[in-house]
């Protein structure tokens, strides 16, 4: 079973700017939780406890319980809008989910085997293109993470999705075009010492061996009438 958050909420009658600005005013977040068939339901939440659900690892691929009057809403957050320069959330989505329901949600990227891997042995770099995967799987068996083992990579490789072992259930939604996970990059000073190692080579002039023979100077041309002439 997924881990589950579990917040509070209180109804609010009022919609529209007017009415969220008023509620922040006095001290609360707006939100609305919608979706599984039932009418849309505006509610707003205590900052302090909103904003640590937000900050957990993985907030938008986790189940998220919230509690209005004694019943519980089984919900998935979808959106959070903040503030352009305290970065505290103005307004939350929230999305019912009923059991078994397939959902698409965006799943955090574990790196495993740093050590296994050549090309990050001499100097190379992870250079991660994605820090989370879009997956789609039913609402009880999102992971929590999706696992990327980096064993035997050398510099210049690549980790596709195909190569990204998923769960029973779940298959990712990327397509062939965006599939690149990470790549192990040359550093500068990799590639500094293979552009010296480089130069070394072509300037490099052969050495005869000591005590080498000279080598033999060509034949003259015999003159004309010498030694076999009739």
């Amino acid at each position: 079973m997924p881990e589950i958050i579990s917040l509070s909420a209180e109804p609010r009658a009022d919609v529209g700017k007017g009415a969220a600005r008023a509620i922040r005013r006095a001290g609360r977040v707006p939100g609305i939780i919608y979706g599984d068939g039932e009418k849309p339901m505006p509610v707003s939440f205590e900052p302090r406890e909103l904003t640590r659900a937000i900050n957990r690892a993985g907030f938008f691929a986790t189940i998220v319980d919230v509690s209005v009057d004694g019943a519980v809403h089984r919900t998935l957050a979808r959106d959070v809008q903040y503030h352009p320069i305290s970065d505290a959330a103005l307004h939350i989505d929230f999305m019912r989910v009923g059991a078994g329901a397939e959902v698409r949600v965006s799943v955090p990227v574990s790196f495993v085997n740093h050590e296994q891997a050549p090309g990050l042995r001499r100097g190379g770099i992870l250079n991660i293109v994605r820090h989370s995967i879009d997956i789609a799987c039913a609402v009880d068996a999102i992971p929590d993470r999706l696992v990327v083992d980096l064993d035997g990579l050398e510099i210049g490789d690549s980790v596709h999705i195909d190569a990204v072992t998923m769960p029973d259930g779940v298959r990712p939604v990327l397509t062939s075009r965006d599939s690149t996970i990470a790549s192990v990059a040359a550093s500068s000073a990799v590639r500094e010492e293979a552009a010296a190692a480089a130069a070394a080579a072509a300037t490099a002039v052969p050495v005869e061996e000591e005590g080498a023979a000279p080598a033999a100077a060509a034949p003259a041309t015999p003159p004309a009438g010498g030694e076999g002439s009739a």
